[in-house]
């Protein structure tokens, strides 16, 4: 796709719609100068100069990427129209198309009765599945893994709730055998799993702890906000097999109260498109309220009134609802997509495990690689941390061939679990964390793999 020729006939849709209702003079408040608007342009593009390239393989740091070049038609195309997705009336057109994104994405993760909807981000996703988890079960916690992301604690905080971190077992999955000892205290309403937790990409034993919850009474929600495209390949028993994926958590899914996924990661949205979905569409009356002046027209039921935020872009819907034309919820679809940075994920993984230069901390479960320059005597969490920082900023720091990594903070207990031998001399260290979740990174491993190994070479 060229943006070039797209991104004017974008531009156009809305104008030809418009003249339908006749002329109008705009008002003068609103008119720019071109001479003046060119004036900030320029400095307004010179100022995005200041970022990060993550577009490109060689960025292979946070779970960052731009969006597909239909989502950005489709997001710029409806924007001109500004639908606001709350009420029906808000945007009849880009209503409709979040009802049919949200049923495609129920379909992934086989909910064929469901309530949901697009939300701005995983945390708001979130946050509405810990609302309904309070409102289900009053005066009884959640539990979630030491290694789910930080909001579950946080949320549990701004509901009210009690939240229980379960430890984690040498994968970084949550511990079966530790939540079992925490729900028999009948403290637990609600455990939350993660399909791809954001710092290791372990995959929690979902199949587990859904037995296990349901033989206590508890709810399961699953944050599959960063992994959960990882079902589409995990549908496919051939391609679960070649991409060395276990599909028993996935297929879970499909049994489990409520899920979120965040298509603005793996499905190749902008930012912010979350989406939460529940497997009992009788869950709408936790949401219930009215708005005298919003929901008038004839609509079974306003997305707003299932949803705990108001106003959000339906220009996310539109985006969305365009991609899926293009690239479906399917293995062979979207899930290309993922093949590629899970493909790259294991590649690296065996690469480093042969490299003098570089340590594997734990092998990649999704297309999250972790890992440290190999130090030249005994391993220390303190060397180890310092090797890593140094690769972090001196491959940030070359002008003329930079790469771009992250760090991931391990506490000394799990360090010491998954390196028997390292010295314990400080409480924790951190290793280089990769995301992979660009396909490109499968074709520019070779050189990417020898750019990082030199920089931990290049010892001070």
């Amino acid at each position: 796709m060229d943006l070039r020729y797209w991104l004017p006939r974008a531009a156009e849709v809305a104008e030809r719609w418009g003249e339908r209702f006749g002329p109008f003079r705009p008002h003068p408040s609103h008119q720019v100068d071109d001479a003046d608007f060119a004036v900030a342009f320029e400095r307004f593009a010179k100022r995005l100069e200041h970022n990060y390239p993550f577009f490109h393989p060689r960025y292979a740091g946070q779970m960052v990427k731009p969006p597909h070049p239909a989502a950005v038609v489709g997001y710029l195309t409806a924007m001109r129209f500004n639908p606001n997705n709350h009420a029906y009336e808000g945007g009849p057109a880009t209503n409709d198309m979040e009802r049919e994104c949200v049923a495609a994405l129920a379909a992934v993760f086989g909910l064929p009765r469901h309530v949901g909807h697009l939300t701005s981000s995983g945390t708001i996703a979130n946050l509405e599945a810990l609302y309904v988890a309070r409102q289900s079960h009053p005066g009884r916690g959640v539990a979630y893994s030491a290694q789910a992301h930080y909001t579950h604690s946080r949320m549990c905080h701004v509901l009210g709730l009690q939240g229980h971190a379960v430890p984690a077992d040498t994968a970084g999955r949550m511990d079966v055998g530790a939540l079992e000892e925490l729900l028999a205290t009948g403290r637990v309403g609600t455990v939350v799993v993660t399909a791809g937790t954001t710092g290791l990409g372990a995959v929690d034993p979902v199949h587990e702890v859904l037995a296990l919850a349901r033989r206590h009474g508890v709810r399961v929600h699953v944050d599959a906000a960063y992994g959960g495209f990882f079902a589409l390949l995990a549908a496919d028993d051939a391609q679960a097999d070649a991409l060395e994926l276990d599909p028993a958590p996935w297929r879970a899914i499909a049994g489990c109260d409520s899920v979120t996924v965040d298509p603005h990661k793996h499905g190749l949205q902008p930012y912010g498109c979350g989406a939460v979905l529940f497997a009992d569409p009788a869950i709408g009356r936790h949401f219930a309220h009215d708005s005298p002046y919003t929901y008038f027209t004839d609509a079974e039921l306003h997305l707003g009134e299932i949803s705990l935020e108001c106003s959000r872009a339906g220009a996310s819907a539109a985006a969305l609802w365009l991609t899926l034309q293009l690239l479906p919820l399917t293995a062979q679809g979207l899930g290309a997509v993922l093949a590629g940075g899970r493909r790259a994920a294991l590649a690296w993984s065996r690469l480093v495990d042969d490299s003098p230069q570089l340590t594997l901390h734990q092998r990649p479960q999704l297309d999250i690689v972790t890992y440290f320059p190999t130090p030249e005597g005994p391993l220390s969490m303190s060397a180890a941390d310092a090797a890593s920082e140094r690769v972090l900023r001196q491959g940030m720091a070359d002008e003329h061939d930079p790469v771009y990594l992250s760090l991931l903070r391990v506490d000394a207990a799990d360090f010491t679990r998954r390196h028997p031998g390292a010295g314990a001399d400080a409480d924790g260290a951190r290793v280089l964390r990769s995301v992979l979740m660009k396909p490109e990174a499968e074709e520019y491993l070779p050189r990417l793999h020898t750019r990082v190994a030199t920089l931990a070479a290049d010892r001070p």
